[in-house]
């Protein structure tokens, strides 16, 4: 008998320490140090919010599910009780419910319990206009549905959804959506353009968007100013600023007025679990554009979005470098991207810089761009220290790998289907604060299959783009490779299949090399070189290819600038 008990006691003792481990946040932290492997940088540990055991349900403050019923008040008010016991768990159960917007206090972890539904009233009037920052600029938006600002010790947990009732907010064009989708939207109101491309809410969105630069109106300076075209002013539906130990766990966060998740200048910021959607016609309907953050991890993540799907940013222009807080030390890991304008994306507001970036073991499937890095003169800030490995595309529209220095505010797929008028001579700016440079980035065991160009390179004449590694890349497109403005570019074991040739263009490159390199079905036609300002550019080539078939090079190249080696 003895044995028995002491048997069972054991068992016990057994389930509590496995519930206590379970329950720990240490526990899982510990758990999760897998995330930290094969980085290449020297990465902090992010230290993870840990909160008391108080809980409180919304219900026990008379919120009411269904709805029908505005529950703000009684979110409120359940916030504030878990503050006022030291901190612990906001529990929202399982039901509709209605609100509008949530601010969020230290040591609270709104739990939103599988089965629950937070849904963000679409008045407008709910949320008033605040100073805030968007597109990388100080500015004014509406207030944003969850916000918390100079918090420490904060989540969002659980498996429920978080919806931002964002079709009331947006903007939609005739081109995104079926013809029924466009009469259901002409029918319900609102107005369209003179064009007949673009619905608008109302009036007021279509003068707010008319007057604005990239989203950002610039006339105003005074708050009340800024109520002319309140209606234009969505806002991002997570704002979290200047925050330190932060969660965000197990949720769905969908349908937002603008970005779905902006965390800036946050530090020791831990994403995981989530499945963050918006329509595919979403303005602006960005995934999570992290900003002037430090020691991020970002993994085991979806992501079905309407523009750029994982963002990083650190400002725009002036205001952004007046900032100067870069980005510092983020790991994205096993992550899947099922649409959007990239899978991942630097920039195109990195005027505060991007340093110490890991992306490994993610799946982009039908994004616009796979891997985007976009900038533009004026932005200034540098992005170093790239490691990118083990990624996988497939029906990509445009550029697998793209990095482009002359972004314009439009998606590469709508910068393809403008016609512009091509500069022959064009007038090469000095180098300032303003100029943007990229480098030292390495990209390494990527495969694609599908694309409209498999690798595209620009940098800058004034500023090249520097120092780049591209090794086992394994990548089926209709066109190959274009390498522009580029220095110090290593290649290392591509494989391209294309149907267009040559299937690699190099203009105005120096200190190139490239090694085992191969195009499919392909014996001639394979390299084009041009640009005077071509040198160092060293080539080996496959024996069983002809030298003067593999490699056409243009008039302009000095003698000697290209070395083109057919290995024994």
């Amino acid at each position: 008998m003895t044995g028995i008990v002491k048997k069972v006691s054991g068992l016990v003792y057994l389930i509590l320490i496995t519930m206590v481990a379970c329950n720990n946040p240490h526990s899982k932290q510990e758990a999760n140090k897998w995330i930290y492997d094969g980085v290449e940088f020297q990465m902090p540990e992010v230290i993870e919010p840990v909160f008391g055991d108080y809980q409180v349900s919304i219900v026990d403050f008379n919120a009411v599910a269904g709805g029908q019923v505005l529950n703000t008040k009684a979110i409120e008010e359940a916030i504030n009780d878990v503050v006022l016991h030291g901190g612990g768990t906001v529990i929202v159960p399982r039901g509709i419910w209605l609100t509008g917007p949530i601010v969020l206090k230290s040591n609270v972890n709104l739990h939103v319990q599988a089965g629950a539904l937070v849904v963000f009233s679409p008045d407008k009037d709910l949320y008033p206009l605040v100073q805030t920052n968007f597109e990388g600029l100080n500015t004014v938006r509406c207030h944003s549905p969850i916000y918390g600002k100079d918090l420490e010790n904060i989540a969002i947990t659980g498996k429920g959804v978080i919806d931002g009732s964002g079709d009331a907010w947006r903007m939609v064009k005739k081109s995104k959506v079926t013809i029924s989708q466009w009469k259901n939207l002409i029918a319900s109101g609102g107005i369209v353009d003179d064009k007949g491309t673009t619905w608008y809410p109302s009036e007021n969105f279509k003068l707010g968007a008319e007057i604005s630069d990239m989203n950002v109106p610039r006339r105003f300076k005074e708050l009340k100013e800024f109520e002319a075209i309140r209606d234009f002013l969505r806002p991002v539906m997570v704002s979290l600023v200047n925050c330190d130990k932060v969660l965000l766990d197990g949720p769905v966060f969908q349908n937002s007025p603008a970005w779905n998740i902006h965390p800036l200048m946050c530090k020791n910021l831990t994403v995981r679990n989530i499945d963050v959607r918006n329509p595919w016609y979403s303005q602006n309907g960005d995934g999570i554009d992290i900003e002037s953050c430090k020691n991020t991890v970002l993994y085991n993540s979806t992501f079905d979005v309407g523009d750029d799907a994982i963002c990083i940013k650190s400002g725009k222009d002036k205001d952004g470098r007046e900032r100067g807080i870069s980005n510092e030390n983020l790991i994205v890991k096993n992550c899947i991207v099922y649409h959007g304008h990239g899978g991942v994306t630097v920039g195109s507001e990195m005027s505060g810089g991007v340093k110490n970036l890991h992306v490994s073991k993610c799946t982009f499937i039908g994004t616009d761009v796979g891997l985007r890095f976009k900038s533009t003169r004026g932005r200034g800030g540098i992005v170093e220290g790239i490691y990118i490995s083990d990624v996988d595309m497939i029906h990509i529209p445009t550029n697998a790998i793209s990095f482009n220095m002359y972004y314009g505010g439009l998606s590469v797929s709508e910068s393809l289907a403008k016609k512009e008028d091509e500069e022959e001579d064009e007038e090469v700016p000095e180098v300032t604060e303003e100029t943007p440079q990229f480098r030292d980035i390495h990209i390494k065991n990527v495969t694609c299959k599908g694309a409209q160009t498999a690798i595209y390179l620009q940098g800058l004449p004034e500023m090249n783009l520097e120092n780049v590694t591209l090794k086992n890349l394994n990548m089926e497109a209709k066109n190959g490779l274009l390498c522009m403005d580029v220095k110090g570019v290593q290649m290392d074991g591509i494989l391209l299949k294309t149907e267009v040739l040559p299937a690699v263009s190099f203009i105005n490159v120096k200190d190139l090399v490239v090694q085992r390199l191969s195009v499919t079905g392909a014996e001639e036609g394979i390299f084009e070189i041009s640009g005077d300002k071509t040198y160092a550019v060293s080539i080996e080539l496959d024996p069983n290819l002809v030298l003067s078939d593999v490699v056409k090079i243009g008039d302009s190249v000095r003698e000697g600038a290209v070395k083109a080696v057919v290995n024994d």
